[in-house]
């Protein structure tokens, strides 16, 4: 540990300086006076450069713009929402009220890389359904007028309608930083869908594919959403899409689905009880080609031996004799020579049709024909790619589900969409990611796959409190935002869930931590310039103080750990040692002591390193000016190897 105390960062990790930092330790020649070398790095990427005057790729208004938004840090923090939680102590699900932009870049520090399943469905640009701040240069800012934190003035709501002059660019825009942000939260095999209609799906792929690279698209899958309409000009709308891109698509593992299974077409056998079926395909397969050591002699029940059409027939007929093809015409097994040899207990002999190809040792037809054994509990041909079009999940199942819940909600999707969705990973353990949440189908989704197979799938759930329309159901309903109504949906399909499988789903976590985007609790520089002197000497007064006297221990500690790495689900105790009220995250991994009202003592301080925490973390203003103070706890962390951390 060095003489100097770290302290938290104020703020995210400036994305572009991370990028530099990356590009040193990869081609350090390219880097002078801390600034990248563009002219060096075009050289030594050479051929691999592309030519500025002929580019390929999608462009439009403001994407540079867009890029720089991704790409500002930000101050912005997470308060805890403890009122509207449900089961807070145990759950490890997440619910976020926040513009997804801002919460992206917060989720960084620790979710880099954890995130196994992205699903968004975010506004299709129909010309009505897009309400998000439009000011994405000032970021957190904006969101905080936008949702009336601050004063109302220079608020504004984007509905983004084709009589504006850049349609496609204000939704890119949108997109854009968003899916850069999201990108890094993918684990190496990861994946991300995305659901999106008519209107930008061209637009989107195009975009999916700079994000994502071309080469990581999966498909893009066609879903029938509806049958019953009867709009559009000259063909019935009746379809929407589901765009798939993997995060590394060389390691990702081919999807399968489990085809259906009647138990009863397997026999019983009463050796051991297992289930079997003969094959659906026979272990003569005329389309192999002639190799010869899968040309070979079998023994049939009655004593007879069977061989592939051909013209060779050796003098010498036994099971298991190898017989070498003398051309392509002389077909051949499935197996090898020695697979059968090993195996030929799992045949099955059917008596065979008056077509039958197969040969006897006299060089007649043979009335037998042969099929593996497949059983039931490791039958791998009840697995198969799922098709590339979805017919089974239309919207009207979203409408049922919701209706069922008494939530007044339109154009949700249904769970049956994202079960599909999840299952194609087989991954019982994953943290899912919607990021637009909406009414939480995917949290819903997320719990019912939980409850039928009983996996451990956490979900981290983001919206938008966009206000409902004043004359609308919802707002009648005492919804004023959709993220209320997305967290009363996560609230009562876990009810729901839970009562359809009494007996199955007692450990099922349906809780979810509720959290809130907000401004940083600590002190900030946040003024221009051209300040007035009497302001400026004010605002300096005001950074004195580390945290903001109206900020909850509570709020202090979410923001801490979250600029540190940790969790939004880390088990957090109070506790008291040596007469100080302090928090223990995890098992003893951080004590935070936050009260900058009561100056500890050193003996107290000396109990804190004493009880053996890997790292202590201590407001600023808790030393209340004592340096020496200070110094004497940093020496004791030194001496127990213990962290010391100042906010």
């Amino acid at each position: 540990m060095t003489d100097e105390i770290p302290e938290i960062p104020s703020s995210t990790p400036n994305l572009q300086s991370e990028l530099a930092r990356q590009l040193l330790e990869l081609v350090p020649e390219a880097i002078t006076d801390g600034k990248v070398d563009v002219t060096k790095l075009k050289e030594l990427l050479a051929a691999d450069a592309a030519d500025d005057s002929e580019r390929f790729g999608l462009f439009w208004p403001g994407k540079k713009r867009a890029l720089r938004a991704a790409q500002e840090p930000t101050t912005a923090t997470l308060r805890p929402a403890k009122g509207q939680s449900k089961d807070w102590d145990t759950t490890k699900n997440v619910f976020i009220e926040g513009d997804n932009l801002e919460v992206l870049k917060i989720l960084q520090k620790h979710y880099h890389g954890k995130i196994r399943i992205i699903y968004i469905d975010p506004p299709y640009n129909t010309g009505k359904d897009f309400v998000y701040p439009d000011n994405y240069k000032e970021g957190l800012d904006t969101y905080l007028e936008w949702t009336k934190q601050v004063n109302e003035e220079g608020k504004k709501v984007s509905t983004n309608s084709e009589s504006e002059g850049r349609y496609h660019s204000t939704w890119l825009n949108m997109m854009y930083p968003r899916l850069k942000l999201a990108r890094n939260l993918l684990t190496n095999d990861g994946v991300i869908f995305i659901s999106i209609g008519d209107n930008e799906q061209d637009n989107l792929k195009k975009l999916c594919n700079e994000v994502f690279g071309e080469t990581n698209l999966i498909a893009v899958v066609p879903r029938i959403a509806k049958r019953t309409s009867d709009k559009g000009t000259h063909f019935r709308p009746t379809k929407d899409y589901v765009l798939a891109y993997a995060r590394n698509i060389s390691i990702l593992p081919e999807f399968g689905i489990a085809k259906d299974r009647n138990e009863s077409d397997y026999d019983s056998v009463e050796e051991n009880g297992r289930k079997y079926k003969k094959s659906g395909a026979s272990l003569y397969q005329p389309s192999l080609d002639s190799r010869p050591n899968q040309r070979y002699y079998i023994e049939a029940p009655d004593g007879s031996l069977i061989i592939p059409p051909g013209t060779v027939f050796p003098e010498e007929k036994r099971d298991g004799e190898k017989v070498k093809p003398a051309s392509n015409s002389d077909k051949v097994w499935r197996w090898s020579r020695d697979t059968y040899l090993k195996q030929k207990n799992l045949l099955i002999f059917t008596k065979g049709s008056d077509r039958n190809p197969l040969l006897d040792e006299s060089g007649k037809q043979s009335k037998w024909n042969i099929y593996p054994k497949v059983y039931y509990d490791e039958d791998v041909e009840s697995t198969l790619h799922p098709e590339d079009v979805i017919y089974d999940c239309p919207n009207s199942q979203a409408t049922k589900e919701l209706n069922d819940l008494g939530i007044p909600f339109s154009f949700a999707k249904p769970t049956g969409l994202v079960t599909f969705l999840l299952r194609l990973l087989n991954d019982s353990h994953m943290i899912v990611l919607d990021f637009f949440a909406g009414s939480s189908t995917t949290a819903h989704a997320v719990m019912q796959l939980n409850a039928e197979d009983g996996g451990n799938r956490h979900f981290i759930m983001v919206q938008l409190p966009e206000p409902t329309p004043e004359a609308s159901e919802a707002r009648e309903a005492g919804f004023a935002t959709i993220a209320d109504i997305s967290r009363k949906r996560v609230e009562l399909a876990g009810v729901k869930v839970k009562a359809e499988s009494p007996l199955t789903t007692q450990d099922l976590d349906t809780g979810f931590r509720a959290y809130k985007l907000a401004d940083t609790n600590f002190s900030k520089w946040h003024i221009g310039s051209d300040v007035e002197p009497s302001l400026l000497e004010q605002h300096l007064l005001e950074l004195r103080d580390s945290a903001a006297d109206d900020a909850t221990t509570d709020a202090l500690l979410t923001e801490i750990l979250l600029k540190q790495g940790n969790s939004l689900t880390e088990k957090i105790a109070s506790a008291e040692i040596a007469g100080l009220d302090v928090h223990v995250v995890g098992d003893n991994l951080v004590i935070a002591y936050l009260n900058e009202h009561l100056k500890p003592t050193l003996e107290q301080l000396r109990a804190l390193t004493d009880s053996d925490p890997v790292r202590i973390i201590m407001l600023e203003d808790a030393f209340q000016g004592d340096d020496e103070l200070k110094t004497n706890l940093a020496q004791l962390c030194k001496s127990k190897s213990v962290e010391l951390w100042t906010a």
